[in-house]
């Protein structure tokens, strides 16, 4: 790195797909970075995602939110990078982002280098290095067996800065990796260039949201500037701006040590960091310490299929019976279990939630209020679609005119659909919280390039 480099990362939003200020985007622009960098995903929507290796957002949304930066990336003239790609970043996904990728760059008659990272892992693989002790399990992570990997539909390791770098040294236009962690998209390039690495890794933290670190979350878009010595954001809106406040508070989102964030190859210190306002948008941050850790560890990502639900709601607006819904709902607990029994249906579980009273939180909630009406929601889980929906269809006429007492008139409440049972498909659930050693950073990562 020549001394007084300085390294530009435009990052327009916290993902792609959420809403931000395009002006401020064009702000950016005009600041020529030297990469355009922006997550794709996450597990924050749950296992589903990874489960089936798709996309949570729709894809005419995302072909219109891609091509925006794919835009903004011809402006520019530098790499355009995307982690994390199609919400779960199974290779699937990717695949999904690499055609929506040629589909824009047809429609423009734009000739593009794209390179692929995909993050997808063999069954075998992970089978072989559960063998050899490679696999260790975090806090309050699952226990794992080989049964557990041949049960998984999808297994990924997320991608550092070593992987991304290597999709950056390859000199494509676009760069649709699976998934990463957030950091590393934005840390890669910096630390390629020799910036401080600290520097580099605090600075992705803060960025890896966008202007979630501003007064102004909304507003999406900030400029990351890395050098040898520290990193400077600055948010692009006119009404946003960073402090000291709001840059120090991000490293406790999505993290539960304040001072220390966990990466693969090693870890980040930020106890000794020092936050310092330069303009009244800007904030310096120096002190930052990265400590490299061996051997060199990716975190795995997993998840199978747990079942089939079939799920019931119906309206209660009866007053009596909104005073008394808990009752009501034990009855229909215990009505169903008798149901069941007498009907040989054994394999299906029935969780029922009140929407308006602990939907949410269920056991844990505290609050109780007065309601004008309460939905029941019935969800019930089997090994089979098609006895789960059973079940459901057994519980109908209780939903429907279950009474509190034998002898009070028979109720009638309300179905907001007809048919009443919705088969909501296959349940998902996450099975890998696991950390793997690798002899090379780039053991279970594949590169690709495609040409448009």
């Amino acid at each position: 790195m020549r001394k007084n480099e300085i390294v530009k990362i435009l990052v327009p939003a916290g993902a792609l797909g959420i809403p931000y200020d395009r002006v401020a985007l064009d702000a950016g622009l005009l600041e020529k970075p030297d990469l355009i960098a922006i997550d794709g995903g996450s597990t924050d929507s749950g296992p589903f995602y990874l489960g089936t290796g798709t996309s949570k957002y729709s894809r005419s949304a995302t072909k219109t939110d891609w091509a925006e930066l794919m835009d903004a990336r011809a402006k520019a003239n530098v790499p355009l990078l995307i982690g994390s790609a199609g919400t779960c970043g199974a290779d699937t996904a990717v695949d999904w982002m690499l055609d929506l990728t040629l589909e824009i760059a047809r429609e423009r008659g734009e000739h593009l280098k794209i390179a692929t990272l995909k993050s997808g892992q063999d069954q075998d693989t992970i089978l072989r290095a559960l063998e050899r002790g490679a696999i260790t399990p975090l806090e309050h992570a699952p226990t794992v067996t080989a049964e557990t990997i041949r049960e998984t539909t999808n297994i990924v390791a997320l991608a550092g800065v070593e992987q991304i770098q290597a999709a950056l040294n390859t000199g494509a236009d676009v760069i649709i990796a699976g998934r990463t962690t957030d950091t590393a998209l934005i840390a890669a390039l910096p630390i390629a260039r020799g910036c401080h690495k600290g520097a580099a890794w605090h600075g992705a933290k803060i960025a890896e949201c966008g202007a979630l670190a501003t007064t102004n979350p909304n507003s999406g878009v900030v400029l990351m500037h890395f050098d040898d010595q520290g990193f400077v954001i600055t948010p692009m809106a006119d009404d946003a701006k960073a402090t000291p406040y709001t840059v120090s508070a991000h490293m406790l989102y999505e993290n539960a040590n304040p001072y220390i964030l966990y990466e693969p190859g090693g870890y980040l210190d930020v106890e000794a960091a020092q936050y310092r306002s330069i303009d009244d948008k800007s904030v310096r941050v120096e002190g930052s310490i990265w400590h490299d850790t061996t051997p060199y560890q990716v975190k795995l990502e997993a998840a199978r299929c747990a079942g089939f639900q079939t799920v019931s709601l119906v309206m209660v607006r009866d007053q009596h019976y909104c005073r008394h819904i808990d009752a009501w709902v034990d009855a229909l607990k215990k009505s169903f279990a008798q149901k069941a029994l007498k009907n040989g249906i054994s394999d299906v579980s029935l969780e029922l939630r009140i929407i308006g009273q602990n939907a949410t939180l269920g056991a844990l909630e505290q609050r109780r209020h007065d309601a004008v009406e309460f939905g029941v929601m019935a969800i019930f889980t089997s090994h089979d679609q098609s006895r789960s929906q059973e079940a459901a269809k057994l519980l109908n006429p209780d939903l429907l005119h279950l009474p509190l007492t034998p002898h009070e008139p028979m109720p009638t409440f309300a179905f907001p659909f007809s048919p009443p049972e919705m088969n909501k498909g296959a349940l998902y659930e996450f099975c890998l919280n696991h950390v793997m050693a690798v002899d090379d950073p780039m053991d279970g990562f594949t590169l690709e390039i495609t040409e448009s």
